[in-house]
């Protein structure tokens, strides 16, 4: 009180004797500077190992409340809830440039632009901050920093989705990839869009890692829609070595029309003519009900158009196509009839369905052996397990293996092979074969083509059951190199009739590669 009055007297004093001062009085700088450091106080706390410190002023009390700020970014749940709370010395906390730029990622401090990100009633808002983007991408810098740079403090995204726009963005501010099954189509257009090369790089090689042949065909829509050749040739690997499954999955009814007439026209689908028209119908069903038409044979035959006639319909047996296409309704009465006379009659009709069979793909062999033997080892199958591990440094398809049959003249013989990873079946098969009594060998087919990817070890097994004595391998070899592929061989702990890398059964796989 004593102070305030003495200010008080002061000015006072100034003003009736006239006279200007360039300052006030030192006792008026004292008090400001006290309360400009209570001010600070308040603001800025003092930190000390991890405790925060405010200071009151009844008799020196302290209040000590433990503060859980740790100099680690926040975590990715907080920053898409946009709840990133940090301290007013969050900067100390976080030493490297990456990490404190991540704390601005999705956070209202310092943000000086926002995104309405997503559709209409789905949308989100998003805080960003001009700089960061500008640097990150050409788009964003012209944008913000261009000749007809945007001056609203909102920009409207309607096209890409807010979980893509986030992970873009996450990218932009720390480096961070984090992609998922969910949303890296999404994120690859984002990507594509604002021109962040990095980012759609890593967007395809997430890709071409998960493709198989359940979602070859969505992947082959959206690689050629954004331009990526290697993507697109890895599709066509997948597609054609795996037809029946890759034209099964119901991801083939989401392509557009213009994939499906490039799918059609595929020479190398290594599948029947049957399972490419079943795959057709269940496409037509699906693009019905997405234009909200009925499931009706003129409105299947409006939405195919001129895809309807790259099914190479003659190519089928007589019996697929009396049991399958002749009874769809899919084709007119005198299609119908055409048909059935291009199948039995000698003068054959017209028709407008290509008659050339599709060529598919010619499969390669690997022979493991440089020689074969019989009668000096005695060897029989038994029904005993023969087995041999395998790796490739290449991606390629399992089709079948080959097989030695019996040296004694012609049998027949049961068999059942089988392809595992790390103990996993992937496929099998149980049928039968004739051996004619000749060193060569007798493929058994799996039902579908498997993929096997590079530098992964595989078991295939063999189990025959028959009597007689068979053919075997000699002079095997731990590396053999078969076109552009590169097989591997080591022994497997399955085998029990006596067959490793050295000598015994399974001389070939069969693959496509």
């Amino acid at each position: 009180m004593f102070l305030l009055q003495l200010i008080r007297e002061t000015l006072k004093k100034s003003k009736t004797t006239g006279k200007h001062t360039s300052r006030l009085p030192v006792c008026y700088d004292i008090l400001t500077l006290s309360l400009k450091k209570k001010m600070a106080a308040e603001l800025y706390p003092a930190t000390n190992n991890g405790t925060t410190v405010t200071g009151t002023d009844k008799k020196s009390n302290v209040q000590v409340t433990q503060s859980t700020t740790t100099a680690t970014t926040p975590t990715t749940q907080q920053n898409i809830n946009n709840n990133n709370v940090e301290p007013p010395s969050w900067q100390s906390s976080h030493p490297t440039l990456r990490e404190r730029n991540a704390v601005m990622f999705n956070n209202e401090l310092m943000a000086d632009i926002h995104f309405i990100v997503g559709p209409f009633g789905e949308s989100k808002k998003v805080p960003a901050h001009k700089y960061v983007l500008a640097v990150g991408s050409s788009v964003f810098c012209a944008m913000f920093y261009g000749d007809l740079a945007e001056e609203s403090s909102e920009i409207h995204i309607p096209d890409v989705e807010p979980a893509a726009f986030l992970i873009l963005l996450k990218y932009m501010y720390s480096d961070a990839i984090d992609l998922e099954a969910d949303t890296v189509l999404a994120t690859l257009y984002a990507a594509k869009k604002y021109i962040v090369p990095a980012l759609a790089k890593a967007c395809v090689t997430f890709l071409e890692t998960s493709l198989e042949a359940k979602n070859a065909c969505v992947l082959l829509s959206q690689s050629r829609l954004f331009e990526e050749p290697e993507l697109t040739r890895r599709c066509w690997e997948v597609i054609d070595a795996q037809a029946e499954l890759a034209l099964g999955a119901e991801g083939f009814c989401e392509i557009d029309l213009q994939t499906l007439e490039i799918i059609l026209q595929r020479e190398t689908l290594n599948t029947k003519e049957v399972v490419v028209f079943d795959a057709v119908m269940s496409w037509a069903t699906a693009e019905c009900k997405r234009q909200g038409l009925g499931e009706t044979t003129r409105n299947k035959r409006s939405v195919l158009g001129k895809a309807l006639y790259l099914v190479r319909i003659p190519t089928m047996t007589l019996e697929e196509f009396a049991d399958g296409a002749a009874q769809s309704d899919i084709l007119t009465l005198e299609e119908t009839h055409d048909v059935f006379l291009w199948y039995t009659a000698a003068t054959k009709p017209n028709l407008d369905f290509p008659l050339a069979q599709r060529q598919g793909l010619a499969p390669q062999k690997c022979h493991r052996f440089q020689s074969s033997a019989y009668r000096s080892n005695q060897w029989r199958y038994r029904g005993r397990c023969d087995s041999i591990q395998f790796a490739v440094d290449k991606r390629i398809f399992i089709a079948g293996l080959g097989l030695y049959g019996s040296s004694g003249g012609k049998a027949e013989y049961s068999v059942k092979i089988e392809l595992k990873r790390q103990r996993v079946t992937l496929a099998q098969n149980l049928t039968k074969f004739v051996s004619d009594g000749s060193s060569s060998t007798f493929s058994v087919w799996f039902e579908n083509p498997v993929q096997v990817e590079q530098d992964v070890f595989y078991t295939v097994s063999a189990v025959l059951d028959g009597n007689e004595l068979s053919y075997f391998g000699q002079e095997g070899m731990t590396e053999v190199q078969c076109g552009k592929v590169t097989f591997q061989f080591q022994c497997s702990s399955d085998s029990t009739n006596g067959t490793g890398v050295q000598g015994g059964q399974i001389p070939e796989l069969v693959f496509y590669a």
